[in-house]
């Protein structure tokens, strides 16, 4: 990999962990957020809900801007965009203290749009800047391990920060969006390639419709695994905020420790399931198909013991999140490789709103099935299992070198 290349693929590393602190800093401090709001437990996962569900609207638009434009030039605004509304939410929270909830919300919302526009564009721009699968590959590996660094990092650092003042993760989210905004700003150099000029609007969703009736079992396939992923992993991180806390007493910097332990577990796993894969299709597709059926087994380990003991509570959670993160590089690349660059945007865009209604409806599901863990874990254990056996059934690799015309075969869906 060219040292330029690096410099530029470090600067886009800090999106996933910036816009990340964003939001998972928030989990471990959201107990504390419902007592000082005066607000119940459903409303405080919708501070980590409204973000992310408005993403997912607003991010399909981000993509196809980003093919059409370029992608710092939708990038840059819309980390700019998350810093303000990480600023209102803060100042918020601050000012109004238990009547600022709505204000809150509002901030997140605006947070919200700008993430639509930052960490999706992460995906398509690593594509644009490397040739080879392998390079591809390995550099959405490090994007995945970023993003997941910065979950490893979210619980601690909202710990310790809301052991200052309660609001404190809130208003410092402005100041780490402009850490990544100068850094793309000024650190990378985005391929001319990356854009696409000189067709109309609707010959674009021409090309996309012709797409998804060509390659869409195996897109919908990667969409849903995505989705679940998201949806199980943040689930169960805000379960186990909400049970370190109430059934065992762990509160503070401890709590965040202990919630970095399965996120460490990600990141690890993101890391070298990046380097294992090296663009091999096949290998992708059976590390996905593994680590979903591992994330499965995890959790239906957890329905059956419905352990006591943190501990063991702890290692299951670990042992789903290595499912989660060997899987999840692979289906970047997948979704990635497979793809046109001057149409890479909106697909990559599309996946990424399915795995942010994932992040959207996991804290607000395991709200309203806390109290009943053995139906919560089953669930989360049924919809892994599909995961697992739509990477099996529907995602069939190709290693045939592609046409140039497009980088998937026609006829039998294939990656």
């Amino acid at each position: 990999m060219d040292a330029h290349k690096k410099l530029d693929l470090s600067a886009i590393a800090t999106i996933p962990i910036i816009m990340t602190l964003a939001n998972s800093m928030l989990i471990p401090v959201l107990p504390l957020m419902e007592k000082k709001m005066n607000i119940s437990s459903t409303q405080a996962s919708l501070i980590i809900t409204v973000y992310a569900a408005v993403a997912i609207i607003f991010i399909p638009i981000a993509g196809y801007l980003s093919d059409r434009i370029g992608r710092k030039k939708v990038i840059i605004p819309s980390l700019l965009l998350a810093a303000i509304g990480g600023a209102v939410s803060g100042l918020a929270a601050w000012l109004m203290k238990d009547n600022g909830y709505w204000v809150v919300l509002l901030g997140r919302f605006i947070q919200g749009i700008g993430a639509a526009g930052a960490f999706p564009i992460v995906l398509p721009l690593v594509g644009d800047l490397f040739k080879s699968e392998e390079d591809v590959s390995s550099g959405l590996g490090l994007i995945e391990t970023s993003n997941t660094l910065g979950k490893v990092l979210s619980p601690v650092l909202g710990s310790a920060l809301a052991l200052i003042v309660w609001y404190l993760p809130l208003l410092v989210i402005p100041f780490i969006c402009l850490v990544s905004l100068f850094a793309v700003l000024f650190m990378v150099k985005e391929p001319s390639t990356a854009k696409s000029k000189g067709s109309s609007f609707r010959k674009y969703m021409k090309d996309i419709k012709t797409i998804f009736q060509r390659e869409g079992r195996w897109l919908f396939a990667i969409f849903l695994i995505g989705g679940i992923s998201m949806f199980v992993i943040f689930g169960f991180l805000f379960y186990l905020s909400e049970i370190l806390e109430i059934r065992y007493r762990i509160d503070g910097i401890w709590k965040g420790l202990l919630l970095s332990i399965p996120l460490s577990a990600i990141c690890a796993s993101s890391f070298i399931g990046g380097k294992v894969a090296q663009g091999s299709k096949k290998r992708m597709k059976w590390m996905s198909c593994s680590g979903m059926l591992l994330l499965a087994a995890a959790m239906l380990c957890c329905a059956i013991i419905n352990p006591d003991s943190r501990f063991v509570l702890l290692g299951l959670m670990f042992a789903a999140g290595i499912g989660v993160g060997l899987a999840l590089p692979c289906l970047d690349a997948l979704i990635t490789e497979g793809i046109e660059k001057n149409q890479r945007g909106i697909i990559t865009a599309l996946y990424s709103s399915m795995r942010f209604i994932g992040v959207a409806g996991g804290p607000l599901f395991t709200a309203v099935l806390i109290k009943h863990d053995v139906a919560l874990f089953y669930t989360f254990t049924g919809i892994s299992t599909a995961a697992g056996l739509l990477a099996l059934l529907a995602v069939k690799p190709d290693e045939e070198p592609q046409s140039q015309g497009s980088k998937l075969q026609t006829g039998e869906s294939r990656v």
